[in-house]
């Protein structure tokens, strides 16, 4: 079977760095699902805005050509540390044999756009800017929704805290309002690699033009630069 994109994902995130490492850790993280133009029709998501949740299939297209179509059978999750391997299926590994990444995120409108038709405004996605989507297919609680399901080594790794952000405010003056608090969302989720512990370590990613710099001492997350691109 070949598939083909249906539409791309457009983000503030550019990279893969600071792309959280689930869907719906960072809700205030905005992004758009922009359809290719067969697909540009009122038709074609009709009924859609009914809807609070969608999920996504997507193709994790930043990986680099070694990595994509991985056909290794286990990994390192970041939740064990990357100490301990499980299988890849038992993973959200990035690294699959078909590359395919899915995502529930929230809708926060379908809007009719003069030029590019429906586009499906959406928060709390954790795909970069550029992503291929393949389909969208809406929530439906009472059989996607399981609160009784058992996340194996997830439940038993428990959550990690979130750091403490601090953004002055003459750099946040420098970020789009509509972004700021997405960013401290993303921040506070520490974008950094698990076994990097270096306090003085100066840490940059793109964000919504932006190129924002931080470091990480213990709990604390401080911006220390954020530049114009």
């Amino acid at each position: 079977m070949q598939i083909e994109p249906i539409a791309y994902f457009r983000s503030p995130l550019t990279t893969k760095f600071g792309i959280p490492r689930q869907g719906g850790l960072a809700l205030s993280l905005k992004g758009r699902i922009v359809f290719e133009p067969p697909f540009r029709h009122a038709e074609a998501v009709r009924g859609l805005d009914a809807f609070s949740h969608l999920w996504l299939i997507w193709e994790f297209s930043a990986n680099s050509d070694r990595t994509k179509g991985g056909t290794g059978l286990t990994v390192r999750p970041p939740r064990l540390g990357g100490n301990e391997r499980v299988g890849v299926f038992a993973s959200r590994s990035p690294f699959r044999p078909n590359s395919l990444g899915l995502t529930c995120a929230a809708i926060d409108k379908v809007e009719q756009h003069p030029s590019l038709g429906p586009v499906i405004h959406v928060s709390g996605a954790d795909l970069m800017d550029g992503t291929p989507i393949y389909d969208v297919k809406p929530y439906v609680r009472y059989s996607d929704s399981h609160p009784e399901a058992r996340s194996g080594f997830v439940d038993q790794t428990g959550w990690k805290e979130a750091l403490q952000v601090v953004l002055p405010d003459h750099l946040k003056a420098l970020l789009p309002v509509s972004q700021q608090e997405a960013l401290c969302q993303i921040l506070a989720l520490d974008p950094r690699p698990s076994y990097h512990h270096d306090p003085e370590r100066i840490y940059g990613m793109p964000f919504a033009g932006c190129d924002v710099r931080f470091k990480v001492d213990g709990p604390v997350l401080t911006v220390v630069e954020v530049v114009e691109r």
